[in-house]
């Protein structure tokens, strides 16, 4: 250990009370950055999650289309317009072809096809709305984990029976069902057809629960008196989900259709979580900041209640850079030790939190060790507390001992 270094342990430990103010805001200002931080990711999986139970990273299907003008000029100007929405079937042309293509990029680990058609069910006079996905049930089931948020029965026994059905247990408590009973269902197109129960999921959320089900592919063609060519939806799930909107444009530029990533399907989604993590992230810096602040009032109060001692050291042949390290020195110790203590303490916030139920669409809190959260903290709040100590170090650095021993 060189004299500087002596010099900062003494100044450090002269005043405890000082020393102990300033490392406990950086105690609390780091364990709040890296709990607040840890607690945004712990949002935004648990968001992603509930929308990865019912969605695919890209949903591949043939859009409406706009009726052109009419007439038009020879200079293109048109006379007679009807902007309307051309009535066209929303059937995807040759789905094995553009499935297999798709198997074909790289970055595609699922392709499934999909039929959706909306349906009552029906259970002696109880009636409600709902949504029966038709499904091949092992690509669905690596698609979206279906078997995860199953309560009741056996998923794979969809595979088996062509009658089968899996339905929400929103559905199941409305309509008083349960394991081997039969529903009813009747389709847009008229068609009315008998259905076993095999299985009740759950997924925590209320609405998709209380009117989505799961059939066999060929159950929900003949509901809607389609051929077993007809497909309304291609799901595609990527390696990396944030990069679905890129793949998208990919597949759509390779298919023809409409490729919609799951973020541009759930905007209002993830702008609400844009929003959320711009007022945590502010909030979060400007704690630590805080803390920055208290560090340099302490030094610099330090610097004026040791300027004799300054001069002294200066005239006895000390460099200005000498100071500066004296005084960054003591303000690292204590960022370090600050750094330390808001770790461990954000540590035991997350382990309490955790284990805190909090119900509904969540379950348990949502939060975990991130582990990128906590490196992050320590780099900020050390380059925060660096500059805390330094802005007063360059003051003590520029000190005239002549002047100061003159008073």
């Amino acid at each position: 250990m060189n004299i500087n270094s002596v010099i900062a342990k003494t100044y450090i430990f002269s005043n405890k009370k000082l020393t102990a103010v300033a490392v406990l805001g950086v105690v609390l200002g780091m364990s709040i950055y890296i709990f607040m931080n840890s607690m945004m990711v712990g949002f935004d999986k648990s968001s992603n999650a509930s929308i990865f139970k019912s969605n695919s990273h890209i949903r591949l299907y043939k859009d409406d289309e706009i009726s052109k003008p009419l007439i038009e000029e020879k200079n293109g100007i048109p006379i007679i317009i009807n902007p309307k929405v051309v009535p066209v079937n929303n059937t995807i042309i040759n789905p094995n072809l553009i499935i297999e293509t798709i198997l074909k990029q790289k970055e595609v680990t699922v392709v499934t096809p999909q039929v959706n058609s909306n349906v009552f069910f029906n259970n002696g006079k109880s009636q409600i709305s709902g949504l029966a996905v038709g499904i091949k049930p092992d690509e669905a089931n690596l698609m979206y984990n279906i078997k995860s948020f199953m309560v009741e029965g056996n998923f794979d026994l969809l595979k088996s029976n062509p009658n089968g059905i899996v339905i929400g247990s929103g559905i199941s408590a409305k309509m008083n069902l349960a394991i081997n009973d039969n529903i009813n269902l009747t389709s847009s197109k008229g068609v009315n057809r008998t259905f076993k129960i095999i299985g009740i999921f759950k997924t925590n959320n209320s609405n998709t629960d209380k009117t989505k089900s799961y059939i066999n592919l060929s159950a929900a063609q003949q509901l809607l008196k389609e051929g077993t060519s007809y497909i309304t939806d291609i799901n595609i799930n990527i390696t990396n989900p944030e990069n679905a909107e890129e793949v998208a444009k990919k597949i759509e530029n390779l298919s023809g259709y409409k490729a919609e990533g799951w973020k541009q399907a759930n905007e209002t989604l993830m702008a609400a979580n844009k929003m959320r993590k711009m007022i945590i992230t502010f909030v979060s810096l400007t704690i630590l900041l805080v803390a920055g602040f208290g560090i340099y009032n302490i030094l610099n109060m330090t610097v004026s209640q040791k300027i004799n001692d300054i001069a002294i050291l200066k005239a006895m042949g000390f460099k200005g850079r000498d100071v500066i390290r004296i005084f960054v020195t003591q303000a690292v110790s204590i960022g370090i030790m600050g750094v330390f203590g808001g770790m461990i303490l954000a540590t035991i916030l997350i382990t309490i939190l955790k284990k805190v139920y909090v119900g509904g669409d969540i379950g348990y809190f949502p939060i975990d060790y991130e582990i990128k959260k906590f490196v992050q903290g320590v780099g900020i709040g050390l380059v925060i507390t660096f500059f805390a100590g330094y802005i007063p170090a360059k003051k003590a650095a520029n000190v005239d001992p002549v002047e100061i021993l003159r008073k």
